[in-house]
């Protein structure tokens, strides 16, 4: 079985508090974007879970989310097979984009066929809350969705599904670590609180506003993230000089994206940011 495994933006990402079990409540928009890595599942006659993959440092073992992702099926339900998972890689790794908790929806919707467990969507969903707080967005076949509580409480957005927006990422080679962007905004809470509405960006999606849309694109994690790496500014200051506006940093980062209403426009600016390729990769990608 040959499954798409896509990645996604955060339009919107305002951290509301601290939980008790560590987490932090968020209010966030998704948006599921082209970008995408491949993954290959080959059923085995013994129990193993293997995980191959043409990126050396991704994890083998269980601290892979594919590789929880089918554990809690073989364990949940008693599954006596096993299953090679291939994973090509194109999104890149701790880039705020998504690409484990993405690789975990694939496999629980690709076993849940392959295995015959006729698990409605729903059930998937609550599963994929145990792996973490992306991975139930990525079960919906939605192309934008509201998260809440964790980021893994799901409200899919039909109204603006017919919606396409075209980006370009931005993506630094540098991995970001979570937890310490977390840590820190536990600190700095105060001077990242926000008076935007996530209704307004709805409904600016929903008008497809693009102008109003830029205005409210919101990540109170940014200026967190910028501060621990500084690297990102840069991007930032390119990507204004080259006249953008729609301008946003995708989760924790350090992924960097503009908004454009055309793939001509995109490709166009595009060509200008990979002259200097050896500081980052860039994408030109669209909502799926």
């Amino acid at each position: 079985m040959v499954l798409n495994s896509y990645a996604k933006l955060n339009l919107y990402l305002e951290v509301l508090n601290k939980r008790r079990d560590n987490y932090h409540n968020i209010k966030t928009i998704f948006e599921r974007i082209s970008l995408s890595d491949k993954i290959i599942l080959k059923s085995r006659r013994d129990k193993k879970i293997k995980i191959i993959c043409n990126y050396p440092r991704l994890p083998r073992d269980s601290s892979n989310l594919a590789y929880r992702a089918a554990l809690l099926l073989q364990d949940s339900f008693k599954i006596n097979k096993g299953i090679d998972i291939k994973i090509i890689k194109r999104i890149p790794v701790g880039s705020g984009l998504g690409g484990g908790s993405s690789n975990a929806a694939a496999i629980l919707i690709g076993l849940n066929k392959l295995w015959g467990l006729n698990l409605t969507q729903s059930k998937l969903a609550n599963l994929a809350e145990n792996i973490g707080a992306d991975v139930p967005f990525f079960i919906y076949n939605s192309p934008f969705a509201e998260g809440g509580g964790r980021g893994d409480k799901i409200k899919p957005l039909k109204v603006i599904n017919n919606l396409r927006l075209w980006h370009i990422l931005v993506v630094p080679k540098i991995e970001v670590s979570t937890a310490l962007v977390y840590k820190k905004w536990d600190r700095l809470r105060q001077l990242t609180e926000s008076n935007y509405d996530v209704k307004i960006l709805i409904l600016a999606l929903k008008k497809r506003d693009l102008a109003l849309m830029g205005k409210i694109l919101l990540n109170n994690l940014e200026r967190i993230t910028v501060k621990l790496y500084p690297k990102l500014s840069r991007i930032k200051e390119k990507l204004i000089h080259l006249g953008l506006k729609s301008i946003l940093m995708s989760g924790s980062g350090p992924a960097i994206f503009s908004v454009f209403s055309s793939r001509k426009e995109a490709v166009s600016l595009c060509r200008q940011l990979k002259r200097e390729k050896k500081f980052w990769q860039v994408f030109v990608t669209r909502t799926i």
